[in-house]
C-alpha cells in the first residue's frame, strides 16, 4: 500500500515528467562528471593493485623444510636425475 505522502508526490511529479521531451533528455554535464570520476577511481584502483601484486612472492614454502631452491631443483628432476619438464 502506498502512503499518503508518496501518493501526493507521485501526483505532482507525473505532470512534470510528461512535459519533458523524451528525445531531448540527456545525462548532461553531471552524468559526464560522475562517469569520469568512476573511471578515474577504477584507474587508481588498478594502478594500486598492480603495485601490490608486484610485491607478492608466489613461490610456496615446501612442507618438509627444504629451501625453495633445493625443493624446486629436486621437483624438476625425475627419479634418475633427468629433467621432467
Amino acid at each position: 500500500m502506498m502512503s499518503a505522502t508518496s501518493t501526493l508526490a507521485m501526483t505532482h511529479l507525473v505532470p512534470l515528467a510528461k512535459e519533458l521531451d523524451q528525445n531531448k533528455v540527456t545525462p548532461g554535464v553531471l552524468g559526464f562528471i560522475v562517469f569520469a570520476l568512476i573511471g578515474g577511481a577504477v584507474w587508481l584502483l588498478m594502478k594500486s593493485m598492480n603495485k601490490h601484486m608486484k610485491k607478492v612472492d608466489f613461490e610456496e614454502e615446501p612442507e618438509d623444510g627444504k629451501t625453495p631452491a633445493a625443493a624446486s631443483s629436486t621437483a624438476a628432476r625425475g627419479p634418475k636425475g633427468e629433467r621432467t619438464a
